[in-house]
Protein backbone atom coordinates (compact mmCIF):
# COMPACT_ATOMS: atom_id res chain seq x y z
CA UNK A 1 0.00 0.00 0.00
CA UNK A 2 1.97 2.97 -1.07
CA UNK A 3 0.89 6.60 1.16
CA UNK A 4 0.49 9.90 0.32
CA UNK A 5 2.53 12.23 2.12
CA UNK A 6 0.86 14.94 3.97
CA UNK A 7 3.12 18.10 3.40
CA UNK A 8 5.09 18.30 0.47
CA UNK A 9 9.14 17.89 0.84
CA UNK A 10 11.21 20.51 1.73
CA UNK A 11 12.68 22.09 -1.55
CA UNK A 12 16.04 23.16 0.50
CA UNK A 13 16.38 19.37 1.90
CA UNK A 14 15.67 18.78 -2.38
CA UNK A 15 19.00 21.05 -3.26
CA UNK A 16 21.36 19.79 0.02
CA UNK A 17 20.71 16.63 -1.49
CA UNK A 18 21.63 17.19 -5.16
CA UNK A 19 23.88 19.56 -4.74
CA UNK A 20 27.57 18.50 -6.15
CA UNK A 21 30.59 18.06 -3.75
CA UNK A 22 33.19 20.47 -4.64
CA UNK A 23 36.40 18.69 -6.91
CA UNK A 24 39.32 18.97 -4.65
CA UNK A 25 42.11 21.60 -6.04
CA UNK A 26 45.55 20.29 -7.36
CA UNK A 27 47.55 21.71 -4.28
CA UNK A 28 44.59 19.66 -2.32
CA UNK A 29 45.84 16.36 -3.72
CA UNK A 30 49.44 16.56 -2.63
CA UNK A 31 48.66 17.96 0.23
CA UNK A 32 47.47 14.42 0.92
CA UNK A 33 49.72 12.76 -1.15
CA UNK A 34 46.82 11.61 -3.33
CA UNK A 35 49.03 11.54 -6.73
CA UNK A 36 46.28 9.23 -8.15
CA UNK A 37 43.56 11.81 -8.08
CA UNK A 38 45.67 14.88 -8.26
CA UNK A 39 46.70 13.05 -11.83
CA UNK A 40 43.12 12.17 -12.84
CA UNK A 41 42.27 16.04 -12.28
CA UNK A 42 45.72 16.81 -14.32
CA UNK A 43 44.59 14.80 -17.30
CA UNK A 44 41.21 16.61 -16.54
CA UNK A 45 42.51 20.03 -17.42
CA UNK A 46 45.00 18.86 -20.00
CA UNK A 47 42.39 17.63 -21.92
CA UNK A 48 40.87 21.05 -21.97
CA UNK A 49 44.04 23.22 -22.57
CA UNK A 50 47.21 21.56 -22.73
CA UNK A 51 50.50 23.46 -21.30
CA UNK A 52 54.12 22.59 -20.15
CA UNK A 53 52.85 23.39 -16.63
CA UNK A 54 50.23 20.89 -16.42
CA UNK A 55 52.70 18.32 -18.15
CA UNK A 56 54.95 18.93 -15.59
CA UNK A 57 52.88 18.28 -12.82
CA UNK A 58 51.77 15.14 -14.27
CA UNK A 59 54.65 13.84 -14.26
CA UNK A 60 55.55 14.36 -10.99
CA UNK A 61 52.25 12.89 -9.94
CA UNK A 62 53.17 9.55 -11.37
CA UNK A 63 56.58 9.72 -10.62
CA UNK A 64 55.67 9.87 -7.11
CA UNK A 65 52.62 7.48 -7.90
CA UNK A 66 55.15 5.17 -8.50
CA UNK A 67 54.44 5.01 -12.51
CA UNK A 68 57.74 5.25 -13.29
CA UNK A 69 56.89 4.38 -17.25
CA UNK A 70 54.31 6.96 -17.49
CA UNK A 71 56.17 9.49 -15.71
CA UNK A 72 59.18 8.91 -18.21
CA UNK A 73 57.10 8.69 -20.90
CA UNK A 74 55.75 12.76 -19.96
CA UNK A 75 59.24 13.74 -19.93
CA UNK A 76 60.42 12.14 -23.12
CA UNK A 77 57.60 14.11 -24.41
CA UNK A 78 58.45 17.42 -22.92
CA UNK A 79 62.35 16.74 -23.73
CA UNK A 80 61.44 17.45 -27.54
CA UNK A 81 59.67 20.57 -27.20
CA UNK A 82 62.02 23.79 -26.99
CA UNK A 83 59.47 25.28 -24.26
CA UNK A 84 60.36 22.41 -21.97
CA UNK A 85 62.65 23.44 -18.84
CA UNK A 86 66.58 22.68 -18.80
CA UNK A 87 66.00 20.11 -16.00
CA UNK A 88 64.00 17.30 -17.66
CA UNK A 89 66.64 15.36 -18.86
CA UNK A 90 67.77 15.03 -14.84
CA UNK A 91 64.14 14.19 -14.22
CA UNK A 92 63.88 11.86 -17.07
CA UNK A 93 67.59 9.97 -16.16
CA UNK A 94 65.43 9.88 -12.24
CA UNK A 95 62.43 7.71 -14.46
CA UNK A 96 64.86 5.33 -16.18
CA UNK A 97 66.99 5.22 -12.35
CA UNK A 98 64.19 3.53 -10.56
CA UNK A 99 63.21 2.08 -13.58
CA UNK A 100 67.08 -0.48 -13.35
CA UNK A 101 67.59 1.74 -16.76
CA UNK A 102 70.93 2.29 -15.46
CA UNK A 103 72.90 3.03 -18.76
CA UNK A 104 70.65 4.98 -20.24
CA UNK A 105 70.62 7.39 -17.15
CA UNK A 106 73.97 7.39 -17.37
CA UNK A 107 73.58 9.01 -20.71
CA UNK A 108 71.07 11.38 -20.38
CA UNK A 109 72.82 12.79 -17.45
CA UNK A 110 75.71 13.04 -19.43
CA UNK A 111 73.79 16.24 -21.27
CA UNK A 112 72.23 17.13 -18.13
CA UNK A 113 73.17 21.13 -17.16
CA UNK A 114 74.83 20.55 -13.83
CA UNK A 115 72.99 20.47 -10.33
CA UNK A 116 72.57 19.20 -7.11
CA UNK A 117 69.84 16.79 -8.25
CA UNK A 118 72.27 15.53 -11.17
CA UNK A 119 75.27 15.35 -8.23
CA UNK A 120 72.84 12.77 -6.44
CA UNK A 121 72.12 10.48 -9.35
CA UNK A 122 74.92 10.16 -10.51
CA UNK A 123 76.25 9.38 -6.87
CA UNK A 124 73.39 6.60 -6.82
CA UNK A 125 74.08 5.49 -9.94
CA UNK A 126 77.95 4.98 -9.53
CA UNK A 127 76.83 2.61 -6.26
CA UNK A 128 74.53 0.56 -9.02
CA UNK A 129 77.17 0.02 -11.41
CA UNK A 130 80.00 -0.59 -8.90
CA UNK A 131 82.08 2.54 -9.77
CA UNK A 132 83.88 3.30 -6.79
CA UNK A 133 86.24 5.85 -8.11
CA UNK A 134 83.18 7.86 -9.47
CA UNK A 135 81.38 7.42 -6.19
CA UNK A 136 84.60 8.76 -4.09
CA UNK A 137 84.38 11.80 -6.65
CA UNK A 138 80.34 12.20 -6.31
CA UNK A 139 81.17 12.02 -1.87
CA UNK A 140 83.41 14.52 -1.89
CA UNK A 141 81.29 17.00 -4.04
CA UNK A 142 77.91 16.36 -1.64
CA UNK A 143 77.23 19.80 0.69
CA UNK A 144 75.89 19.82 4.33
CA UNK A 145 72.15 20.15 3.12
CA UNK A 146 69.28 18.28 3.97
CA UNK A 147 68.87 16.51 0.39
CA UNK A 148 72.78 15.61 -0.27
CA UNK A 149 73.01 14.09 3.55
CA UNK A 150 70.33 12.33 2.90
CA UNK A 151 71.78 10.81 -0.42
CA UNK A 152 74.94 10.27 1.44
CA UNK A 153 72.66 7.70 4.26
CA UNK A 154 70.97 6.18 1.75
CA UNK A 155 74.73 4.80 -0.04
CA UNK A 156 75.43 3.99 3.63
CA UNK A 157 72.32 2.04 3.90
CA UNK A 158 72.61 0.16 0.75
CA UNK A 159 76.09 -0.69 1.44
CA UNK A 160 74.68 -2.44 4.94
CA UNK A 161 76.67 0.73 6.53
CA UNK A 162 73.47 0.81 9.20
CA UNK A 163 74.77 2.50 11.80
CA UNK A 164 76.07 5.09 9.91
CA UNK A 165 72.79 5.58 8.29
CA UNK A 166 71.20 5.95 11.21
CA UNK A 167 73.78 8.49 12.58
CA UNK A 168 73.01 11.01 9.48
CA UNK A 169 69.14 10.68 9.56
CA UNK A 170 69.25 11.22 13.50
CA UNK A 171 71.31 14.24 12.36
CA UNK A 172 69.04 15.59 10.28
CA UNK A 173 65.67 14.77 12.38
CA UNK A 174 67.20 16.89 15.14
CA UNK A 175 67.14 19.99 13.03
CA UNK A 176 64.52 19.31 11.28
CA UNK A 177 61.85 17.09 13.78
CA UNK A 178 58.92 17.31 11.04
CA UNK A 179 60.65 15.60 8.49
CA UNK A 180 58.33 12.83 9.51
CA UNK A 181 59.34 9.95 7.08
CA UNK A 182 62.81 9.85 8.15
CA UNK A 183 61.59 7.96 10.95
CA UNK A 184 60.45 5.23 8.56
CA UNK A 185 64.23 5.23 7.47
CA UNK A 186 65.60 4.95 10.96
CA UNK A 187 62.99 1.89 11.27
CA UNK A 188 64.32 0.23 8.57
CA UNK A 189 67.78 0.23 9.42
CA UNK A 190 66.79 -0.98 12.66
CA UNK A 191 64.93 -3.71 11.03
CA UNK A 192 68.13 -4.21 9.49
CA UNK A 193 69.96 -4.43 12.39
CA UNK A 194 67.62 -7.16 13.39
CA UNK A 195 66.04 -4.92 16.24
CA UNK A 196 62.63 -5.33 15.03
CA UNK A 197 60.99 -3.97 18.37
CA UNK A 198 63.00 -1.08 18.17
CA UNK A 199 61.83 -0.60 14.44
CA UNK A 200 58.30 -0.81 14.97
CA UNK A 201 58.39 1.90 17.91
CA UNK A 202 60.59 4.12 15.66
CA UNK A 203 57.92 3.40 13.19
CA UNK A 204 54.81 4.20 14.72
CA UNK A 205 55.92 7.67 15.11
CA UNK A 206 54.95 8.19 11.34
CA UNK A 207 52.48 5.70 11.10
CA UNK A 208 50.05 7.82 13.75
CA UNK A 209 50.33 10.62 11.28
CA UNK A 210 49.90 8.51 7.88
CA UNK A 211 48.66 5.01 8.79
CA UNK A 212 47.79 4.76 5.15
CA UNK A 213 51.67 5.01 4.43
CA UNK A 214 52.80 1.92 1.79
CA UNK A 215 56.20 1.29 2.76
CA UNK A 216 55.54 2.32 6.37
CA UNK A 217 52.90 -0.72 6.30
CA UNK A 218 54.85 -2.84 4.56
CA UNK A 219 58.06 -2.53 7.23
CA UNK A 220 55.30 -2.69 9.93
CA UNK A 221 53.91 -6.50 7.98
CA UNK A 222 58.04 -7.08 7.81
CA UNK A 223 58.68 -6.94 11.52
CA UNK A 224 55.66 -8.71 12.37
CA UNK A 225 56.90 -10.95 10.83
CA UNK A 226 60.26 -11.40 11.87
CA UNK A 227 58.61 -10.82 15.61
CA UNK A 228 55.60 -13.25 15.31
CA UNK A 229 54.89 -15.06 12.11
CA UNK A 230 53.70 -14.82 8.43
CA UNK A 231 49.74 -14.73 9.19
CA UNK A 232 50.42 -11.49 11.86
CA UNK A 233 52.26 -10.12 8.97
CA UNK A 234 49.45 -10.65 6.36
CA UNK A 235 46.99 -9.54 8.81
CA UNK A 236 49.11 -6.13 8.30
CA UNK A 237 49.67 -6.23 4.98
CA UNK A 238 45.52 -6.47 4.45
CA UNK A 239 44.56 -3.18 3.61
CA UNK A 240 47.59 -3.06 1.24
CA UNK A 241 46.67 -5.88 -0.56
CA UNK A 242 42.75 -4.24 -1.14
CA UNK A 243 44.85 -1.47 -2.65
CA UNK A 244 46.47 -3.45 -4.93
CA UNK A 245 43.02 -5.25 -6.26
CA UNK A 246 42.25 -1.36 -6.68
CA UNK A 247 45.10 -0.83 -9.27
CA UNK A 248 47.47 1.04 -6.48
CA UNK A 249 50.67 1.06 -8.43
CA UNK A 250 52.86 2.71 -5.79
CA UNK A 251 55.11 -0.52 -4.34
CA UNK A 252 52.85 -2.82 -5.85
CA UNK A 253 56.43 -5.13 -6.83
CA UNK A 254 57.26 -5.22 -3.60
CA UNK A 255 53.97 -6.16 -1.96
CA UNK A 256 53.47 -8.80 -3.81
CA UNK A 257 56.89 -10.37 -3.38
CA UNK A 258 56.62 -9.96 0.15
CA UNK A 259 53.18 -11.18 0.33
CA UNK A 260 55.39 -14.64 -1.06
CA UNK A 261 57.76 -14.73 1.64
CA UNK A 262 55.11 -14.14 4.26
CA UNK A 263 52.95 -17.06 2.84
CA UNK A 264 56.09 -19.32 3.11
CA UNK A 265 56.97 -19.55 -0.18
CA UNK A 266 53.07 -19.96 -1.84
CA UNK A 267 52.82 -18.70 -5.00
CA UNK A 268 56.43 -18.26 -5.87
CA UNK A 269 57.12 -19.50 -9.23
CA UNK A 270 54.16 -16.94 -10.24
CA UNK A 271 55.25 -13.59 -8.47
CA UNK A 272 59.19 -14.02 -8.19
CA UNK A 273 60.59 -14.97 -11.79
CA UNK A 274 59.43 -11.83 -13.12
CA UNK A 275 61.03 -9.77 -10.21
CA UNK A 276 64.51 -11.10 -9.90
CA UNK A 277 65.82 -8.22 -11.60
CA UNK A 278 63.58 -5.57 -10.18
CA UNK A 279 63.59 -6.53 -6.56
CA UNK A 280 67.35 -7.35 -5.09
CA UNK A 281 65.76 -9.97 -2.31
CA UNK A 282 63.47 -11.54 -5.05
CA UNK A 283 66.73 -13.89 -6.83
CA UNK A 284 67.70 -14.73 -3.25
CA UNK A 285 63.94 -15.88 -2.27
CA UNK A 286 63.83 -17.47 -5.25
CA UNK A 287 66.99 -19.34 -4.28
CA UNK A 288 65.86 -20.22 -1.29
CA UNK A 289 62.19 -21.32 -2.23
CA UNK A 290 64.10 -23.80 -4.71
CA UNK A 291 65.95 -25.08 -2.11
CA UNK A 292 63.04 -25.97 -0.57
CA UNK A 293 61.90 -27.98 -2.87
CA UNK A 294 65.05 -29.70 -3.33
CA UNK A 295 65.66 -28.39 -6.23
CA UNK A 296 69.37 -27.84 -6.11
CA UNK A 297 70.36 -26.97 -9.86
CA UNK A 298 68.08 -24.04 -10.29
CA UNK A 299 68.89 -22.71 -7.52
CA UNK A 300 72.66 -22.94 -7.98
CA UNK A 301 71.72 -21.56 -11.73
CA UNK A 302 69.98 -18.63 -9.91
CA UNK A 303 72.78 -17.53 -7.66
CA UNK A 304 76.47 -18.69 -9.35
CA UNK A 305 76.50 -15.29 -11.41
CA UNK A 306 75.58 -13.62 -8.21
CA UNK A 307 78.28 -11.14 -6.90
CA UNK A 308 77.93 -11.30 -3.27
CA UNK A 309 77.60 -7.92 -1.51
CA UNK A 310 76.35 -8.11 2.38
CA UNK A 311 76.66 -10.97 4.66
CA UNK A 312 72.81 -12.71 3.51
CA UNK A 313 74.17 -12.98 0.44
CA UNK A 314 77.37 -14.87 0.87
CA UNK A 315 75.26 -17.40 3.17
CA UNK A 316 72.90 -18.02 0.83
CA UNK A 317 75.42 -18.65 -1.98
CA UNK A 318 77.39 -20.67 0.41
CA UNK A 319 74.47 -22.75 0.84
CA UNK A 320 73.80 -23.41 -2.50
CA UNK A 321 77.40 -24.22 -3.23
CA UNK A 322 77.61 -26.46 -0.11
CA UNK A 323 74.22 -28.16 -1.42
CA UNK A 324 75.53 -28.88 -4.81
CA UNK A 325 79.06 -29.93 -4.15
CA UNK A 326 77.20 -32.79 -1.91
CA UNK A 327 75.07 -33.66 -4.48
CA UNK A 328 77.49 -33.73 -7.41
CA UNK A 329 80.62 -34.68 -5.39
CA UNK A 330 82.06 -31.83 -6.56
CA UNK A 331 84.73 -31.05 -4.04
CA UNK A 332 85.81 -27.63 -5.78
CA UNK A 333 81.80 -26.79 -4.68
CA UNK A 334 82.56 -27.59 -1.07
CA UNK A 335 85.31 -25.54 -0.80
CA UNK A 336 83.73 -22.19 -2.19
CA UNK A 337 81.65 -23.01 0.14
CA UNK A 338 83.61 -22.93 2.99
CA UNK A 339 85.31 -20.07 1.69
CA UNK A 340 82.00 -17.87 1.76
CA UNK A 341 81.00 -19.15 5.40
CA UNK A 342 84.21 -18.69 6.62
CA UNK A 343 84.72 -15.23 5.30
CA UNK A 344 81.37 -13.85 7.08
CA UNK A 345 82.07 -15.99 10.17
CA UNK A 346 85.56 -14.22 10.39
CA UNK A 347 84.65 -11.09 9.38
CA UNK A 348 84.55 -8.25 12.65
CA UNK A 349 81.19 -7.01 11.87
CA UNK A 350 79.36 -10.69 11.82
CA UNK A 351 81.67 -12.81 14.12
CA UNK A 352 79.44 -12.09 17.24
CA UNK A 353 76.23 -12.49 15.49
CA UNK A 354 74.05 -15.57 15.26
CA UNK A 355 74.08 -15.50 11.33
CA UNK A 356 78.12 -15.24 11.75
CA UNK A 357 78.53 -18.28 14.05
CA UNK A 358 76.36 -20.22 12.27
CA UNK A 359 78.52 -19.91 9.18
CA UNK A 360 81.97 -20.96 11.46
CA UNK A 361 79.81 -24.17 12.08
CA UNK A 362 78.89 -24.63 8.84
CA UNK A 363 82.78 -23.93 7.78
CA UNK A 364 83.52 -26.50 10.22
CA UNK A 365 81.00 -29.11 9.28
CA UNK A 366 82.26 -29.05 6.03
CA UNK A 367 86.18 -29.56 7.23
CA UNK A 368 84.55 -32.25 9.59
CA UNK A 369 86.27 -30.44 12.46
CA UNK A 370 83.17 -31.40 14.86
CA UNK A 371 84.26 -30.62 17.79
CA UNK A 372 85.00 -26.83 16.66
CA UNK A 373 81.19 -27.04 15.32
CA UNK A 374 79.98 -27.78 18.71
CA UNK A 375 82.14 -24.90 20.14
CA UNK A 376 79.76 -22.00 17.51
CA UNK A 377 76.26 -24.43 17.90
CA UNK A 378 76.29 -24.57 21.72
CA UNK A 379 76.86 -20.93 21.99
CA UNK A 380 73.27 -20.38 20.26
CA UNK A 381 71.86 -23.33 21.08
CA UNK A 382 69.45 -21.77 22.94
CA UNK A 383 68.04 -19.57 20.11
CA UNK A 384 67.17 -22.85 18.37
CA UNK A 385 66.03 -25.31 20.53
CA UNK A 386 63.19 -26.08 18.54
CA UNK A 387 64.23 -25.46 14.86
CA UNK A 388 64.41 -28.98 13.41
CA UNK A 389 67.29 -28.19 10.79
CA UNK A 390 69.48 -26.52 13.34
CA UNK A 391 68.56 -29.71 16.02
CA UNK A 392 69.55 -32.11 12.63
CA UNK A 393 72.79 -30.10 12.25
CA UNK A 394 73.80 -30.53 15.83
CA UNK A 395 73.12 -34.08 16.46
CA UNK A 396 74.78 -35.17 13.20
CA UNK A 397 77.90 -33.06 14.67
CA UNK A 398 77.28 -34.86 17.97
CA UNK A 399 77.57 -37.90 16.62
CA UNK A 400 80.84 -37.24 14.71
CA UNK A 401 82.28 -36.26 17.81
CA UNK A 402 81.41 -39.12 19.74
CA UNK A 403 78.91 -37.74 22.43
CA UNK A 404 75.88 -40.33 21.73
CA UNK A 405 73.67 -39.28 24.39
CA UNK A 406 73.43 -35.41 23.69
CA UNK A 407 73.05 -36.89 19.50
CA UNK A 408 70.06 -39.06 20.47
CA UNK A 409 68.09 -36.29 22.20
CA UNK A 410 68.69 -34.01 19.19
CA UNK A 411 67.61 -36.21 17.02
CA UNK A 412 64.39 -37.20 19.13
CA UNK A 413 63.62 -33.38 18.85
CA UNK A 414 62.85 -33.15 14.88
CA UNK A 415 59.29 -33.27 14.48
CA UNK A 416 59.77 -32.94 10.54
CA UNK A 417 58.70 -35.85 8.94
CA UNK A 418 60.60 -35.32 5.86
CA UNK A 419 63.49 -35.06 7.98
CA UNK A 420 62.60 -38.14 9.41
CA UNK A 421 62.53 -39.76 6.66
CA UNK A 422 65.87 -39.04 5.65
CA UNK A 423 68.41 -42.39 5.50
CA UNK A 424 71.01 -40.13 7.22
CA UNK A 425 68.59 -39.38 9.85
CA UNK A 426 67.53 -42.85 10.72
CA UNK A 427 71.15 -44.31 10.36
CA UNK A 428 72.61 -41.70 12.37
CA UNK A 429 70.04 -42.43 15.06
CA UNK A 430 70.19 -46.26 14.70
CA UNK A 431 73.66 -45.82 15.54
CA UNK A 432 73.21 -43.25 18.18
CA UNK A 433 70.71 -45.92 19.99
CA UNK A 434 73.30 -48.88 19.77
CA UNK A 435 76.05 -46.91 21.35
CA UNK A 436 73.68 -46.12 24.05
CA UNK A 437 73.02 -49.58 24.75
CA UNK A 438 69.32 -49.22 22.92
CA UNK A 439 70.00 -51.93 19.88
CA UNK A 440 66.25 -53.12 20.32
CA UNK A 441 65.07 -49.53 19.49
CA UNK A 442 67.86 -49.62 16.23
CA UNK A 443 66.59 -52.69 15.41
CA UNK A 444 62.81 -51.10 15.40
CA UNK A 445 63.86 -48.39 13.12
CA UNK A 446 64.95 -51.31 10.62
CA UNK A 447 61.46 -53.05 10.55
CA UNK A 448 59.70 -50.06 9.88
CA UNK A 449 61.23 -49.34 6.60
CA UNK A 450 60.81 -50.94 2.94
CA UNK A 451 63.00 -53.26 1.62
CA UNK A 452 65.80 -51.38 -0.50
CA UNK A 453 69.50 -50.71 -0.55
CA UNK A 454 68.91 -48.50 2.11
CA UNK A 455 67.20 -50.63 4.46
CA UNK A 456 70.28 -53.37 3.63
CA UNK A 457 73.01 -50.68 4.87
CA UNK A 458 70.97 -49.77 7.84
CA UNK A 459 71.52 -53.85 8.26
CA UNK A 460 75.15 -53.95 8.02
CA UNK A 461 75.63 -50.99 10.33
CA UNK A 462 73.43 -52.33 13.34
CA UNK A 463 74.80 -55.80 12.79
CA UNK A 464 78.62 -54.32 13.11
CA UNK A 465 78.02 -51.70 15.47
CA UNK A 466 75.57 -54.28 17.91
CA UNK A 467 78.72 -56.72 17.50
CA UNK A 468 81.20 -54.22 18.43
CA UNK A 469 79.37 -53.17 21.69
CA UNK A 470 78.53 -56.42 22.31
CA UNK A 471 75.00 -56.29 21.65
CA UNK A 472 74.70 -59.79 20.22
CA UNK A 473 71.36 -61.02 20.16
CA UNK A 474 70.15 -57.83 17.95
CA UNK A 475 73.54 -58.17 16.23
CA UNK A 476 72.50 -61.90 15.74
CA UNK A 477 69.07 -60.89 14.08
CA UNK A 478 70.60 -58.76 11.85
CA UNK A 479 73.27 -60.89 10.47
CA UNK A 480 70.53 -63.16 10.17
CA UNK A 481 69.13 -61.42 7.83
CA UNK A 482 71.84 -60.57 6.15
CA UNK A 483 72.74 -63.96 5.35
CA UNK A 484 69.33 -64.40 3.79
CA UNK A 485 69.60 -61.99 1.55
CA UNK A 486 73.57 -62.59 1.09
CA UNK A 487 74.65 -65.78 1.70
CA UNK A 488 78.76 -64.90 2.33
CA UNK A 489 80.75 -66.23 4.63
CA UNK A 490 81.51 -62.83 6.53
CA UNK A 491 77.40 -62.37 7.30
CA UNK A 492 77.68 -66.27 8.39
CA UNK A 493 80.65 -65.54 10.79
CA UNK A 494 79.01 -62.55 11.94
CA UNK A 495 76.13 -64.68 13.12
CA UNK A 496 77.65 -67.40 13.95
CA UNK A 497 79.91 -65.30 16.24
CA UNK A 498 76.65 -63.12 17.62
CA UNK A 499 74.90 -66.33 18.02
CA UNK A 500 77.42 -67.64 20.36
CA UNK A 501 78.06 -64.43 21.92
CA UNK A 502 74.15 -64.69 22.81
CA UNK A 503 74.43 -67.73 24.64
CA UNK A 504 77.79 -66.92 26.41
CA UNK A 505 75.60 -63.78 27.84
CA UNK A 506 72.69 -66.83 28.34
CA UNK A 507 75.17 -68.94 30.43
CA UNK A 508 76.16 -65.52 32.41
CA UNK A 509 72.44 -64.96 32.93
CA UNK A 510 72.71 -61.43 31.45
CA UNK A 511 70.61 -62.80 29.21
CA UNK A 512 67.28 -64.99 29.52
CA UNK A 513 67.92 -68.39 29.47
CA UNK A 514 64.18 -68.76 27.20
CA UNK A 515 66.06 -66.52 24.45
CA UNK A 516 67.83 -69.88 23.92
CA UNK A 517 65.40 -71.72 21.45
CA UNK A 518 65.44 -68.53 19.10
CA UNK A 519 69.13 -68.21 19.07
CA UNK A 520 69.03 -71.84 17.67
CA UNK A 521 66.38 -71.11 14.88
CA UNK A 522 68.52 -68.01 13.54
CA UNK A 523 71.44 -70.93 13.48
CA UNK A 524 69.04 -73.01 11.66
CA UNK A 525 68.91 -70.29 9.03
CA UNK A 526 71.62 -71.48 7.05
CA UNK A 527 73.20 -74.58 5.21
CA UNK A 528 76.56 -74.21 6.59
CA UNK A 529 78.08 -77.63 8.17
CA UNK A 530 79.80 -75.85 11.31
CA UNK A 531 75.84 -75.14 12.85
CA UNK A 532 74.92 -78.55 13.43
CA UNK A 533 78.12 -78.79 16.11
CA UNK A 534 77.12 -75.64 17.90
CA UNK A 535 73.75 -76.16 18.14
CA UNK A 536 74.29 -79.40 19.93
CA UNK A 537 76.43 -77.43 22.53
CA UNK A 538 73.75 -75.18 22.82
CA UNK A 539 70.93 -78.13 23.23
CA UNK A 540 73.06 -79.46 26.12
CA UNK A 541 73.14 -76.82 27.71
CA UNK A 542 69.85 -76.65 27.63
CA UNK A 543 68.69 -79.80 28.78
CA UNK A 544 70.83 -79.78 31.67
CA UNK A 545 69.22 -76.43 32.63
CA UNK A 546 65.64 -77.13 31.88
CA UNK A 547 65.09 -75.28 28.40
CA UNK A 548 62.90 -76.80 25.88
CA UNK A 549 64.77 -76.33 22.83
Amino acid sequence: MILSRSKPASSIGGKKATARKEVPSLEEFLQKRDYTGALTLLEFNGSIKKTVDTDLWMAYCAFHAGDYRKAAKLYENLKKEDEGPPDVATNLACCFFYLGMYPEAGNLLNEAPESRLKTRLVFHLAHKMADEARLMECHRMLQDDIEDQLSLASIHYLQSHYQEAIDVYKKVLLESRDYLALNVYVALCYYKLDYYDVAQEVLQVYLQKYPDSAIATNLKACNHFRLYNGSAAQAEMKQLVDKISNSFSFGHDLIRHNIVVFRGGEGALQVLPSLVDVIPEARLNLVIYYLKQDEIGEAFELIKDLEPAVPQEYILKGVVYAAMGQETGSRENVKTAQQYFHLVGSSASECDTIPGRQCMASCFFLYRQFEEVLVYMNSIKTYFSNEDCFNFNYAQAQTAAGYFKEAEEAFLMIRNEKLKNDYVYISLLAYCYVMNKKAQLAWELYLKMDTSAESFSLLQLIANSSYKLGEFWYAAKAFDMLERMDPTPENWEGKRGACCGTFQYIVAEKQPKELLPEVIQLLRNTSNSQVEQIIRVMRKWGKDNRVNC
